[in-house]
């Protein structure tokens, strides 16, 4: 391996992970002004009401939710759905990074389903939009990465 090569990975990693941060910090942002939609059919009918409102649509997914082919379909649904409308897509690991993000559930002694967070979407109606400099960071890289092609980055959330 090269030094070009060393500094270049190492280089993308920070990359990677500031752009993590800016996604955490969006959500956030976005969760405080009700502007969040949480799990895969709250999502399905947000889209199918007001596609052109949504700005950002996370996909989450562990290693556990590989064989769950339900979901699998839904989120290609989704996904394809998103391309087709223009809405900026990322792909992210770490679902209870997620949760503990967006303050949720992953589940609780008494057996109560977690709530779904494989499908999370950001809307910005233009009536009152989101100022908020991690949107403008997340769409930066989204501009990034389609010079490169990649349509649909993968982030890895780190766990702590």
């Amino acid at each position: 391996m090269t030094l070009e090569e060393v500094v270049g990975s190492n280089s993308n990693e920070n990359r990677m992970e500031t752009v993590g941060q800016a996604l955490e910090e969006l959500l956030v942002a976005a969760q405080q002004k009700d502007r969040v939609t949480l799990g895969v059919h709250e999502s399905a009918k947000l889209l199918t009401a007001d596609p052109d409102s949504v700005v950002l649509c996370v996909l989450a997914m562990d290693e556990e939710d590989e064989d769950d082919v339900a979901l699998q379909i839904h989120v290609t649904l989704l996904q394809a759905f998103c391309c087709e409308n223009d809405i900026n897509i990322v792909r992210v690991s770490g679902v209870r990074r997620l949760a503990r993000v967006l303050e949720q559930d992953t589940g609780d002694s008494d057996g109560n389903e977690p709530r779904d967070l494989h499908c999370i979407l950001v809307t910005n109606p233009p009536v009152q939009p989101l100022r908020c400099p991690a949107l403008e960071n997340i769409g930066s890289f989204f501009e990034e990465n389609r010079c490169c092609s990649l349509w649909v980055p993968h982030l890895e959330l780190q766990d702590g």
